[in-house]
């Protein structure tokens, strides 16, 4: 692990007592895990923490919101009620933004999320997501397009209008200042 993907004891300790604030404010987001358990692997996985920071830091707030029995692994996901404000006005890729000849964007959706050690959200994830609450209920997220789709030049996006989550379509290298990205995280 790099320098730059190390966080501080103080980061740390801080990191995760936010995280345990969150856990404990919002436990229907899941039932039935215990914060020691959580915080004996965040305590053992320091590049994993260090993603969480990322997500933290760009304002994701992310919480635990399950446990994969198969992989001993808990599932954290960006649950800031809108979509993360640090993590917006980008296209979704890096070919989106190569080809992009003017105005382009800082950054992409896919680059962020592998820069921060983190998976953009699949359909499936942010459908779940939502039954945990309403997110991005004036904002969007891009989420993982399938190859067929984004071979195409397009991408895809999700929202919460109306009681009910939408999944669009956009050109790959559009972006608009309310459309940014959630991520998840295996520890």
């Amino acid at each position: 692990m790099s320098k730059k993907k190390k966080l501080t004891l103080k980061q740390s300790e801080d990191l995760i007592k936010e995280l345990r604030t969150r856990f404990e404010k919002n436990k229907n987001r899941h039932k039935n895990l215990e914060w020691e358990k959580v915080q004996k692997k965040l305590e053992s996985n320091p590049d994993k923490l260090w993603s969480l920071y990322e997500m933290e830091k760009t304002g994701g707030e992310p919480d635990v919101v399950g446990y994969d029995q198969n992989t001993n692994e808990y599932v954290f996901i960006d649950c800031s009620p809108e979509s993360p404000k640090d993590r917006r006005s980008i296209c979704y890729d890096l070919k989106a933004l190569e080809d992009r000849k003017e105005n382009k964007p800082k950054n992409s959706a896919v680059g962020m999320a592998m820069e921060m050690g983190i998976e953009l959200l699949t359909e499936k994830q942010y459908r779940e997501l939502q039954t945990l609450g309403n997110f991005d209920t004036k904002t969007s997220s891009w989420i993982l397009t399938p190859a067929s789709i984004r071979n195409l030049g397009g991408a895809l996006f999700a929202d919460f209008r109306y009681d009910t989550v939408f999944i669009y379509h956009n050109g790959a290298e559009s972006y608009y200042a309310a459309r940014g990205f959630r991520g998840s995280l295996r520890v």
